[in-house]
């Protein structure tokens, strides 16, 4: 079976081809950041314009990098949410217009699970049951994957993810959006311990965790510093929020692994990509004598290879009345606040 995979929840349009036998055949990512970064972030009604006009560019980039033509595709999978409703819609659109006219299949995928699955085009790719970490711009999840379609929310944010929070530092540092790649940057020149910030909910027996309470930490470091445009300040200020937040992440997943006794770690979503980040939880996961996986940094930002890879297990897990009957849908919707549990 060939999957053609499509994403357009937010500010990136991905396409991808993946097949049951050789996995992934190509994939294509357009980002939509230095259009939004003069708006210092995401405007919807832009990203929804922007997809359309990229999405079947790219799916015809990626038939063309797999040697496959339109006719070769069995079925779509494309991201039904959670995500921007107008950016979710124009993806869904392009997807169930190919669909109808191949006379293929159609399937709306859940967003955080391709993220979830994501690790799973790495090699070596985990083994179910493991233990993933996600976290992106607008969320921030531990959970338990016992194996494919069993996810257990284990604990999250209550209020800013931790994406989120780069951005917003960002901001208060002067620094361009996308915040975490410039914040991380800046961070690497700054001296540990200069300044600290707070950790809210580190020490919190539960799973839960806060970054409001960070960024306002930042937020009055800025308004009491002599000179908050210091070069020396901001850069100590950066290292101080990184090590915040990256200390809150490890200390979460650490916890979890002890209440769960899982050794294999997945860490997925955009801020995964964050070196810092990276660094301190394979350090924390191998001292534990576990075993942590990445999707490959191309795919850890939203991407239309997770949704092909998420869209092909289910699809494959069909009989063959259920892809007829899927095959036949002539009405498709998103679903914006879609909750993982309800999958």
């Amino acid at each position: 079976m060939l999957v053609l995979g499509i994403e357009s929840s937010c500010d990136e349009t991905g396409a991808a081809l993946i097949s049951d036998k050789d996995g992934l055949l190509a994939d294509a990512l357009y980002s939509q950041i230095d259009m939004h970064r003069a708006y210092g972030g995401v405007v919807p009604e832009l990203a929804s314009r922007d997809h359309i006009r990229r999405a079947v560019a790219l799916v015809d980039e990626v038939l063309v990098k797999a040697g496959k033509t339109r006719g070769d595709i069995d079925a779509v999978a494309v991201t039904e949410g959670p995500g921007l409703a107008g950016a979710l819609l124009a993806g869904a659109g392009v997807a169930h217009a190919i669909g109808w006219a191949l006379d293929v299949p159609v399937l709306g995928v859940h967003h955080l699970e391709g993220h979830l699955l994501a690790a799973r085009l790495s090699d070596p790719a985990p083994e179910f049951p493991f233990l993933a970490l996600l976290v992106s711009g607008g969320h921030t999840q531990i959970m338990k994957v016992e194996k494919f379609g069993s996810y257990e929310l284990l604990g999250q944010t209550l209020d800013d993810a931790a994406g989120e929070a780069f951005d917003k530092t960002a901001q208060l540092l002067g620094l361009p959006y996308p915040g975490g790649p410039a914040v991380s940057a800046l961070a690497e020149e700054g001296e540990p311990g200069a300044i600290e910030l707070a950790r809210p909910m580190i020490h919190a027996p539960n799973l839960d965790m806060s970054f409001s309470g960070l960024k306002t930490s930042v937020l009055t470091a800025v308004q009491s510093a002599p000179d908050a445009g210091d070069e020396v300040f901001r850069r100590n200020l950066a290292r101080g929020f990184v090590d915040a937040l990256v200390d809150v992440l490890a200390a979460k997943l650490v916890r979890a692994m002890k209440q769960t006794e899982l050794r294999n770690v997945v860490v997925a979503g955009g801020v995964s990509a964050n070196r810092q980040l990276r660094q301190r939880l394979t350090a924390e996961v191998r001292r534990r004598r576990g075993t942590i996986f990445y999707p490959p940094m191309r795919l850890c930002t939203d991407n239309g290879a997770m949704i092909a890879a998420a869209g092909l297990a289910r699809l494959e897990g069909m009989t063959a009345e259920e892809l007829e009957a899927l095959k036949a849908k002539r009405s498709f919707g998103v679903s914006p606040r879609w909750q993982l549990s309800n999958l």
